[in-house]
């Protein structure tokens, strides 16, 4: 297997609408890879349709995409994106649909008269912004409000007239509840009790608002263009009207259709103003088809070209369009947004849109089994579209041992050979490259637990510190993916799933070299792992890393971040890339950002940072000498302090946080020892022992002694012993701002 590097790229300012139930990417990665991968204008195949950015982003950059998209949902959010339609034209839309009538009155007044609560300062009537409910009671308990008159806002308490609003629109809104339910599935729809539960998310106002737009938009007369963007805006509006939003938040992702124990209750109309900004396109319009619309092409600049159907279905497709690259964001199962998708589909396009997504209302659990059994049937169909050794670049939004798990096992028993795995942390994406490969039967090649303990520990002596166990796994399973040996013939994905997962743990139990930290937990997910003391191991990746950003903005001053981790990432592949934080933490450290883009400081530029060393080296003689000490210095960056020649306080002057060589070489007891640096550094070196226990447990009874405290120790006219030991202690080592993040 190749070690491929991770293609940093850049969190979106606006990830879009629905993003809490798509996959979280990052933008530019997609570009990134083709770019350096496939020439413009190939023919590009995303089989899932799961992420329309990054279909979005592989058209923008020149490719032309072929996207499988059976969700109507996502489908739709995919043609909005490529039309990129201005603020301008939502804003119109919007103000089309607030005139128009409902009775007597304009529509967004009587949709707002549904919110509305009273300031506790002014006593004006206000449209609350949301109310907060408790899962099973029958009246909200509190709202969230803004008045504009006296700027009265936040959380308070319901009134009874907002509980008795609430009670009133729950006794009349059974008719809304019967459309929204008819347009979805009818009495004798054998999915309609699955409908029935579905909608059990929704408030009785939620519905009525949301019904009452529904039938708006049918009979409102307005363009096409306008028509698509008040659909959008109403997306938006049908999933902030559902009980999913936990208050506070504490499940911003949620995959199962579970109202949480307090949740808010958010305003509709409110809701549509509220997406204008997320669904505004700022990019260029991207070339947007229908497969089934004919006579029409892509232009070579690129473009879409959405399929509507299952992946089985794409060969009659690829015959005009042969794929060059496969890209895509391997789906996640998410019960709740399948489910939903279902539900919105019929209300904003009635029942036969619905339809072919109506088999995710009858679902209610999935497991990883069940994902790897569906993933493979559709890489199956993939494989048989593709030319020998095409790549394969996949995406999985959410780092999980059970995720990456199921997705080599199917990518594995589907045909595709893994080339690359690349990881950064828990919290980002993972990176695989695959390769389509031979027809051929291929023998599994059963990977022996002596083999699996050897690639464990070839990972943590080339990390230099210890890792989670996300690593390890990931590590375990791509050796056992080599040679497509995650599943035996006999077996299903159930048993192969678990078989899996206890060769990793199996491995990382009965390793004698490896141990684990911090940590007592029976689950051997919880905590760090590490080679035993004594193993050989390169050096610390931390420190590895802090020279490699130092050099990287000594060469490559006024540099953005996403330029210094693309230039750095290449030396750390795989599963060894660093962490935005301990990036971020080496930056904050040695680098000045202005205006998006780092330099070094001045005074860390290493001339000036020599001329430095020589100057506290001389201060800590100077300071020595009048504490009547005896000083010595046996290296440049040494300093000690005698009397009656035994020796009192070692100095180990240094202009980084790299402590490795000194630790190592130490000869003295660590309670005398003093390391010298910058106060840059000193904070950084606190960062690095947040992640590192090891570290930690090395620098136990050593002091930090900064720069500028020693410059003030010099300038104290009246100095003793006393005082100066007083002052070591009165300068504690802050943390750089990335601290809480450990990877």
């Amino acid at each position: 297997m190749d070690t491929i590097s991770l293609i940093s790229g850049t969190r979106p300012t606006n990830p879009g609408p629905l993003a809490r139930f798509l996959p979280p990417l990052e933008d530019g990665v997609i570009a990134a890879w083709l770019r350096e991968n496939v020439p413009p204008g190939s023919w590009i195949l995303d089989p899932f349709g799961s992420a329309p950015r990054l279909s979005l982003e592989a058209a923008r950059a020149g490719y032309r995409v072929l996207v499988a998209a059976n969700n109507p949902i996502t489908r739709f959010m995919l043609e909005m994106g490529a039309a990129s339609l201005p603020e301008a034209e939502f804003k119109a839309a919007i103000a089309d649909l607030a005139v128009s009538r409902k009775g007597e009155e304009k529509l967004e007044e009587h949709l707002q008269a549904l919110y509305c609560t009273t300031c506790i300062s002014c006593t004006q009537q206000v449209p609350a912004q949301a109310f907060l409910w408790r899962k099973g009671e029958h009246a909200p308990y509190g709202r969230i409000f803004e008045c504009m008159d006296c700027s009265e806002s936040g959380e308070k308490p319901a009134t009874p007239e907002d509980i008795e609003r609430a009670a009133e629109i729950a006794k009349t809104a059974g008719l809304a509840r019967a459309r929204v339910l008819e347009r979805v599935a009818p009495v004798d729809d054998p999915d309609r009790e699955y409908a029935e539960e579905a909608i059990r998310h929704y408030l009785p106002r939620s519905l009525y608002a949301l019904a009452t737009l529904v039938n708006r938009l049918d009979s409102l007369q307005i363009s096409d263009v306008r028509r698509r963007a008040l659909t959008a805006l109403m997306l938006s509006a049908c999933d902030r009207g559902n009980a999913l939003w936990p208050h506070p938040t504490e499940r911003p992702r949620p995959k199962q259709l579970s109202t949480p124990p307090q949740f808010r209750e958010g305003n509709i109309w409110l809701a549509l103003e509220e997406a204008i900004p997320v669904w505004a396109g700022t990019g260029e319009p991207v070339p947007c088809l229908h497969w089934s619309v004919k006579g029409e092409r892509l232009p070579e600049s690129g473009g879409i070209l959405l399929y509507e159907g299952r992946i089985k279905g794409l060969a009659e497709v690829v015959k005009n369009a042969p794929i060059q690259a496969v890209v895509g964001a391997i789906p996640r199962p998410n019960q709740a947004f399948w489910t939903l998708s279902a539900l919105w589909a019929g209300w904003l396009w009635g029942r036969e849109a619905a339809e072919p997504f109506k088999v995710a209302l009858r679902r209610r659990r999935y497991d990883w089994g069940w994902q790897a059994t569906a993933l493979r049937a559709a890489l199956h169909h993939v494989f048989e579209l593709l030319p020998l050794s095409t790549p394969f670049f996949g995406l999985l939004g959410e780092a999980e041992p059970g995720f990456l798990s199921a997705t080599l096992m199917a990518a594995s028993t589907a045909g595709f050979d893994l080339r690359g795995l690349a990881m950064r942390t828990a919290h980002d994406p993972i990176q695989l490259l695959w390769q389509r490969g031979e027809r051929l039967h291929r023998e599994k090649e059963e990977v022996s637990l002596d083999a699996m303990q050897e690639a464990l520990r070839e990972h943590l002596r080339e990390l230099g510190e210890p890792a989670a166990y996300l690593q390890l796994h990931a590590a375990g399973l791509a050796t056992q993916a080599q040679g497509h040996g995650l599943m035996r013939p006999e077996q299903d994905f159930d048993e192969a799933l678990r078989e899996a997962q206890s060769k990793v743990q199996e491995a990382i139990q009965s390793n004698v070299r490896l141990e684990r930290l911090d940590s007592e937990e029976r689950s051997l997910e919880i905590g760090l792992w590490d080679l035993k003391e004594g193993e050989e191991r390169a050096e610390p990746l931390a420190d590895r890393v802090e020279r490699s950003v130092v050099t990287f903005l000594q060469k490559n001053p006024a540099s953005t971040l996403l330029e210094l981790e693309r230039g750095i990432y290449p030396e750390f592949p795989g599963l060894l890339t660093p962490s935005k934080a301990l990036v971020g933490a080496v930056l904050e450290s040695y680098g000045v950002e202005e205006a998006g883009r780092w330099r070094m400081r001045d005074e860390d530029r290493a001339a000036l940072r020599r001329v430095e060393l020589e100057m506290m080296a001389r201060l800590i003689k100077t300071i020595g000498e009048r504490l009547e000490y005896k000083v010595e210095q046996p290296a440049q960056n040494i300093c000690i302090w005698k009397e009656k020649r035994k020796v009192v306080r070692v100095f180990y002057l240094l202009a980084s946080a790299v402590t490795g060589h000194i630790l190592d070489a130490n000869r003295y007891p660590v309670e005398k020892c003093l390391l010298v640096l910058p106060g840059g550094r000193a904070s950084l070196l606190a960062y690095k022992e947040t992640r590192d226990p090891r570290l930690r447990k090395r620098l136990e009874g050593w002091s930090i002694l900064k720069f500028r405290l020693l410059r003030s120790l010099a300038d104290i006219p009246v100095l003793n012993r006393q005082t100066f030991e007083e002052q070591l202690i009165s300068d504690p080592v802050e943390q750089t701002r990335g601290q809480m993040m450990m990877f």
